[in-house]
């Protein structure tokens, strides 16, 4: 290894300390993954380790970190300490990198000297996933990773590794700020989320904890986990124009039953306009499949279209009802999404997730009661999935049944 040099931020460095329990939780952007990886492949090469990496919800390779591993494994030039194949990893020196689910409890049973296990997004591990797990992973000095994204503060993980900390366990609140590589990309997004709402900056970019508010459109109706599109599905497609510094954001959906699916999105700041075929090329189908996008933005309709995509505007009245109109189709629109039994958000759909957490009706300040006034704010992805489902939305009960069964 001495040929190889690893930079591994400050904030991270008691991750090379003997500890049963190493916890990294706070905001986005504060380069937990890759520095968990840096720190497991440097470790793996030259000591014989087996290491399982895991998460709540992993149905396939393409949910792990994976492919994070596989990055920093050519980042830093240890190709020549690594052997890949599609399932797993392993080093010269015989270490290996194991992927498998909490859900598969049995299979992680089996698996016999697990030194290290890597919690990603550890903050959606259940009370039974860790009363499980803990006792599993009982070899001598094994060590139990977790990289987080602060939740709310009554999520087991948090109970567990914030407020009441187990014996020899370092949990650390990091942010950003903690990232000497944080990406130009990520701060634009971090400056635009303090601008337009304080407190989900807090949440989402210092690690504090979310509190649920009564005023949240969609509280109890969605659920974060990883899931799989089923064969023949019909995919719904929606697009919001990103406005000076606002995101333009794509979404992909389906629907099960009376339960809608949000398994792909694509969200960015300050995004050119000559960028957005690019940004949309990462939705699979997107150049396959109608995108129904907002009206706003005809001359960036055209352009997309004449790029490949099949891209038509969602259908609002012009003229003077445009505003009156605008207002009846979101709350149209809410009133739809709402009447769904449950709104699956896949976990990597995180600005999808982010504007879900946080989209709100207003308040009153002096009384704290609810107004029924949708703030403008944490709605790209939530309008893309408004113009995506346009004709579900706009047709009568009896024809959204048998458009959604063909």
């Amino acid at each position: 290894m001495s040929d190889v040099s690893v930079d591994i931020p400050e904030a991270f460095q008691f991750l090379l300390e003997p500890h049963r329990y190493k916890s990294a939780y706070g905001g986005r952007g504060r380069g937990a993954s890759w520095s968990f990886a840096r720190v497991l492949l440097t470790l793996a090469s030259y000591q014989k380790k087996r290491i399982l990496c895991t998460r709540e919800y992993q149905n396939s390779i393409k949910d792990s970190v994976y492919k994070v591993l596989c990055d920093q494994i050519d980042e830093l030039n240890l190709n020549p300490y690594y052997n890949i194949n599609k399932t797993e990893i392993f080093s010269k020196i015989g270490s290996e990198f194991i992927f498998k689910g909490l859900q598969h409890p049995l299979e992680i049973k089996s698996i016999e000297g697990i030194d290290v296990v890597w919690l990603e997004e550890a903050q959606n591990v259940s009370e039974e996933s860790w009363r499980f797990l803990i006792p599993t992973i009982r070899k001598d000095n094994s060590e139990i990773w977790l990289s987080w994204n602060t939740g709310e503060e009554k999520d087991p993980t948090y109970q567990r590794f914030v407020i009441n900390k187990p014996p020899d366990c370092v949990s650390k609140l990091l942010t950003f700020k903690d990232n000497p590589f944080f990406p130009e990309t990520l701060r634009k997004e971090m400056e635009h989320c303090r601008r337009v709402d304080r407190d989900a900056y807090l949440h989402i970019w210092e690690g504090q904890p979310l509190r649920q508010s009564e005023a949240l459109v969609f509280k109890g109706k969605y659920v974060i986990e990883d899931f799989e599109a089923p064969d023949g599905i019909r995919f719904y497609y929606g697009g919001d124009w990103g406005f000076a510094n606002d995101p333009t954001a794509l979404i992909r959906c389906f629907i099960v039953g009376n339960d809608l699916y949000i398994d792909h999105e694509a969200c960015g700041t300050g995004v050119e306009f000559e960028e957005i075929p690019q940004l949309f090329d990462t939705i699979p189908g997107s150049r396959d499949n109608l995108i129904i996008a907002d009206s706003a933005r005809p001359e960036t309709i055209s352009y997309v279209k004449r790029q490949g995509f099949i891209i038509r505007a969602c259908r609002k009245s012009a003229g003077a009802q445009v505003k009156t109109t605008k207002i009846g189709f979101v709350r149209d629109g809410i009133s739809f999404l709402r009447k769904f039994d449950k709104i699956h958000i896949h976990s990597r759909c995180k600005h999808t997730r982010d504007e879900f957490d946080h989209y709100s009706f207003k308040t009153d300040k002096k009384t704290g009661e609810v107004l029924p006034i949708l703030l403008d704010s944490f709605n790209h992805c939530i309008d893309s999935l408004r113009y995506a489902l346009e004709e579900l939305i706009q047709s009568t009960e009896t024809d959204w049944e048998s458009i959604i069964n063909t």
